[in-house]
């Protein structure tokens, strides 16, 4: 499971719930759309987007069979 979330402190948050949840196809999606692994929040994270863009992660994890919550929180009137 993975919550795809804006955070003003980390930009577009992946995170997952364990790690279980990092399958080797998992990991190659998420450095494919240019997110890096953050250690300190135990999560995948890359510069902020648009809405599209929280819609567009989720979509790729639900396609590697994960289950996802994803929120939208605009960070500066988006």
């Amino acid at each position: 499971m993975f919550l795809v979330v804006p955070d003003p402190a980390h930009g577009l948050v992946a995170a997952p719930e364990s790690d279980t949840d990092l399958d080797p196809l998992t990991r190659q999606a998420l450095t494919a759309e240019g997110f890096t692994w953050h250690s300190g929040i135990e999560a995948y994270t890359r510069t902020p987007g648009s809405r599209a863009d929280v819609d567009r992660t989720a979509l790729i994890l639900r396609d590697l069979g994960h289950y996802v919550f994803a929120s939208w929180t605009p960070l500066s009137g988006d």
